[in-house]
Order: C-alpha cells, then sequence, then structure tokens
C-alpha cells in the first residue's frame, strides 16, 4: 500500500473591496508533485456572495475563476502563463496578489489521493 504523499494548497478568496480586506472563500487549488496532480474546484453561491455584496459582477467573478481554472489545467486558452510546467503554473496561480481575487497562503499537507483530498478541503473550506 503507498504510503501518503505532500501535497499544496491555498484557497481562493474573492475580495469584492480590497480596501476592506474581507473575503468569501470560493474555492481551491491543490498541487500534488507526486501524483502528477495540479486542480482546482470552485463555486459561486450566489446568495452569499449576494449578501456579501450586493452589487458584485457574477459574470466578472465567473471569468476570472474560469481564467484560473484554464491557468490551472494548462488549457491552450489559458495562454502563455497554462503552457508552464505545472508546478509553475501553481506557484504563478498562488503568488500574492492586491485584486478582487487573491489566495490564501500555500499550506502542506499528506495525502493518499490527492483528488479526493481537494474534494475534502473544498466542502471544508468553501461550501
Amino acid at each position: 500500500m503507498p504510503g501518503k504523499e505532500l501535497f499544496e494548497y491555498a484557497v481562493i478568496r474573492w475580495v469584492p473591496r480590497v480596501e476592506r480586506e474581507e473575503f468569501v472563500n470560493v474555492g481551491v487549488v491543490l498541487y500534488c508533485r507526486s501524483q502528477r496532480f495540479l486542480d482546482m474546484k470552485y463555486a459561486l453561491p450566489s446568495g452569499k456572495l449576494q449578501a456579501f455584496c450586493p452589487t458584485y459582477d457574477r459574470d466578472e467573478l465567473a471569468s476570472c475563476l474560469a481564467a484560473f481554472h484554464l491557468i490551472c489545467k494548462g488549457e491552450q486558452a489559458g495562454g502563455s502563463i497554462a503552457a508552464l510546467p505545472p508546478p509553475e503554473r501553481f506557484r504563478w496561480l498562488t503568488a500574492k496578489r492586491s485584486t478582487v481575487m487573491q489566495l490564501s497562503a500555500v499550506h502542506p499537507g499528506l495525502c493518499m489521493d490527492a483528488n479526493r483530498t481537494l474534494d475534502h478541503l473544498f466542502n471544508t473550506l468553501v461550501l
């Protein structure tokens, strides 16, 4: 039976008013080098987002998250960043930003199945 392997993850945060430093967790990105795994999950809980910021633009937020997803998956439509190797894409995705899309610090952990771990983190930290 294989042992646990190191993974890294960050929480994707929507920050509608950067100057207030308030955010809503909308996704998780997870990288596990040994399993050759880089993926993310996100959700747009309309009620929660509307309550947090009544003037938010759902289409703009969805577009930002879709762009992150294209880069994460290495899709050609994600541009030149998406063409980078997975470790570099993960580092780019988790770089510090002062925009409406920010990520938490990168956190390490151990897992046996990166996909199941991503599901668990998403359900725990976002939903």
